[in-house]
């Protein structure tokens, strides 16, 4: 089991406000893992913290965001994902990742999309790059229907921790 390395890692999210304004924010408290199964394939674990999700440059949208309204992270602390298992390669070449979802107490399947890599050893040499979007009415993130489009966008930019 590898460890995601806190000095590369980054999660975030994006969305639009239905007059085109883009808010954007990151999960700055997170927990995941990288663990090889016995066929050699590999799954990823990714646990985000809600309580500590913080919107680029504005307290009050990051307490929305945090607020009953949205992620409401008095109740749903956590948002958990859980891959597939994968071929390694996919790390190198790209391509389509599936796992289970659970936010909101709601769990789906989702896809995100690994970005090709720009290095040999990606996830130790060079972040391995993800993206994929989710509907906001899907996990019953129902809030601020009136401001903000269904569509959340995550992203991600991992590196693990190499066993020495």
């Amino acid at each position: 089991m590898e460890a995601f390395d806190p000095r590369f890692t980054r999660f975030g999210f994006e969305l639009r406000t239905r007059w085109g304004q883009r808010v954007v924010g990151m999960f700055p408290q997170y927990e995941g893992e990288v663990t090889l199964l016995p066929d050699g394939r590999h799954t990823v674990r990714i646990v985000l913290r809600t309580g500590g999700v913080e919107v680029a440059g504005s307290a009050r949208y990051t307490a929305m965001a945090r607020g009953p309204s949205f992620f409401d992270s008095a109740h749903h602390p956590l948002i958990e994902f859980e891959s597939d298992p994968h071929p390694e390669p996919l790390i190198r070449t790209g391509g389509r990742l599936r796992g289970r979802l659970t936010m909101h107490g709601v769990s789906r399947v989702e896809t995100f999309y690994l970005a090709p890599a720009v290095c040999d050893r990606p996830g130790k040499d060079c972040d391995v790059v993800a993206s994929g979007s989710i509907s906001r009415a899907d996990y019953d993130l129902n809030g601020w229907q009136l401001a903000l489009t269904d569509t959340v966008r995550f992203n991600m930019r991992v590196r693990v921790i190499e066993a020495r």
